[in-house]
């Protein structure tokens, strides 16, 4: 998830592409609409998933994710005839949708190995994605330097081993919960905001001076250990779990030995006692009620007849069509168009908008960097904190939705009307929210929806961010950027073909663009009312019984085959 990134860090290269392949605001808003679409239509990847093990899906998305960004790389360079746009649309999308195949198979996996912690889990991996587009840069800028050429061939083979490297490692396993599972979760919670710290400081510093090459290199080195301490801290868990289960049950001794004969034959006494009372018992009743446990068999059928008519309670496993035709599915739908559309739209133009602003392209980097980092905050935030309120003071996960949504309004508005340094605290705001909506858009639906055909509803929910980014990015932003670009030219006495590119200078430039943003996420934000409402009981109820039940019952068969493996031994120690 670190490495997966790609699509965060758009702003970066995104001028490049712009300048050497003389596209306008609209064409490159285009471009980036179509990375969004492949990011977040993961519906394909879901059905994979379900079809096939996970390192197929894995391999799938390196396969992808290399072929798309190596011949956008191509392109840049000159080294290929200009293409068409569309072609440049379709490159992205691949490369785009390789995320998501990687993003389906962890999460997919660690959600169903960790159901009672879905919220935590998904808020650790969901962060550690977020952060990954100030981690690419980093080690990006320790190989290459600053250049956003060579960015882009970066992206198209890192992320690929990443996934090559860790092919098999990736599966899910049966749920046996740990008593120091939450514990050992909050180890790498600490680990990640000990990274998004140093992220910030580094990405501030460099903004304020220049980097020698040797300090990028440092800096990369430092990042990329930190990385790996989480997997450190799996392997001692796992340690201490294998040297847990090679201690022997009850270690005999001269002493124990007596008195576990003594207890043997006690117990074999009151066993038997206890078999043969139960023994005429169970004649008694097989002559009063000689078919009771086919009737017993036959009431249970009956029940589930109308069990499968039924729509399932919140909670329980939705049939893919039931819970895509559901209200709740479609106030989801529509809350994450219109919230996550926004945000989307916000940080694919932050580039633009800081070129609109005056801002220099060093800066304009850091400011990229620093969305991802707050996107990081925004999803780690959203996942532990949410898991918390819930357990502790049933608040609903909805609730924490529509609060946030509303929050992104502020940002917009920060952009449409500006300040010195408003940017800056925009660039938080909508890192944040964005991050956020995110983690509890995917912890909503698994909770409502259950975890059967969760690698498909989640891949379903997603796609709300490229159809609110096409909308507002592309049929809003781009064209109002444009109309205000050539109004610019018009006043120069210049005209559209004497130029390559559209460049748009001023506040105006997006100020009527995010005024609509705000608008249009405030709207989202009273949609997501309703949700609340409806999933008030669902939220006051005990969500995790089921899978605590079910955790409780995996871990008794364990200590009852480990007790069994170890009875032979105990005998001839006897």
């Amino acid at each position: 998830m670190a490495g997966s990134g790609a699509t965060y860090i758009f702003g970066i290269y995104s001028n490049q592409i712009k300048e050497s392949l003389g596209y306008d605001q609209t064409t490159l808003n285009l471009m980036s609409f179509w990375k969004d679409l492949g990011a977040n239509v993961g519906v394909l990847s879901g059905f994979i998933v379900e079809a096939t093990p996970t390192w197929f899906v894995l391999f799938l998305g390196a396969l992808l994710n290399f072929v798309g960004y190596f011949f956008i790389w191509f392109a840049v360079m000159g080294k290929i005839p200009k293409p068409d746009p569309k072609l440049m649309y379709m490159l992205i999308a691949f490369g785009a949708n390789s995320q998501n195949f990687s993003n389906t198979g962890v999460m997919v996996a660690c959600v169903k190995n960790f159901p009672e912690s879905r919220g935590i889990m998904l808020g650790l991996l969901k962060g550690f994605a977020g952060l990954s587009g100030a981690i690419i840069t980093q080690i990006y800028l320790a190989i290459y330097g600053d250049d956003a050429k060579s960015l882009i061939l970066f992206i198209a083979w890192l992320p690929s081993l990443i996934s090559i490297i860790f092919l098999f490692t990736i599966r899910t396993m049966k749920v046996v919960r740990q008593p120091n599972e939450t514990r050992v979760f909050y180890h790498c919670l600490y680990i990640s905001i000990a990274l998004a710290v140093y992220l910030v400081l580094i990405t501030l510093l460099q903004k304020q001076i220049v980097f020698p090459h040797a300090g990028y290199i440092a800096s990369a080195t430092f990042v990329s250990l930190v990385i790996f301490l989480p997997l450190g801290i799996c392997i001692r868990q796992e340690y201490a779990f294998w040297n847990l289960k090679k201690q022997p049950i009850d270690p005999p001794s001269s002493i124990t030995v007596v008195k576990e004969l003594e207890a043997a034959e006690s117990t074999t006494t009151k066993h038997t006692a206890t078999a043969a009372a139960a023994e005429v018992e169970a004649e008694a009743e097989a002559e009063v009620e000689p078919s009771s446990s086919v009737q017993a068999q036959h009431t249970a059928d009956e029940n589930k007849k109308p069990k499968k008519g039924r729509k399932p309670n919140r909670g329980e496993d939705y049939g893919i069509l039931q819970a895509l035709l559901s209200i709740d599915m479609m106030i989801l739908f529509l809350t994450a168009f219109c919230g996550l559309g926004s945000c989307l739209t916000a940080i694919n133009n932050l580039g633009q908008i800081g070129q609109s602003l005056g801002y220099p392209a060093r800066i304009i980097s850091s400011l990229v960097s620093l969305v991802s980092i707050w996107n990081y905050c925004g999803r780690v935030f959203a996942g532990f904190v949410s898991e918390i309120l819930i357990a502790k003071k049933r608040f609903p996960r909805t609730l924490m939705m529509t609060l946030n949504v509303l929050l992104s309004c502020v940002g917009y508005l920060l952009i449409a009307l500006p300040f010195p340094g408003s940017l800056y605290v925009a660039s938080v705001i909508v890192g944040f929210t964005f991050g956020a909506q995110l983690t509890l858009l995917l912890t909503i639906i698994s909770e409502l929806f259950g975890l059967k055909y969760y690698s498909i509803l989640f891949n379903y929910g997603q796609m709300a961010m490229p159809l609110g980014s096409y909308v507002l990015n592309v049929r809003i932003a781009g064209n109002l950027y444009d109309r205000e670009a050539l109004k610019q030219l018009a006043e120069k006495g210049l005209d559209r073909s004497s130029v390559e590119g559209l460049t748009c200078i001023g506040v105006q430039c997006y100020r009527l663009s995010f005024i609509i943003l705000a608008s249009v996420s405030c709207f989202g934000g009273l949609v997501s009312i309703i949700l609340v409402m409806r999933t008030r009981k669902f939220y006051k109820s005990d969500i995790y019984k089921k899978f605590r039940e079910a955790a409780t019952e995996a871990a008794e068969e364990r200590e009852t085959a480990l007790s069994s493996a170890a009875e032979p031994n105990d005998q001839l120690k006897v």
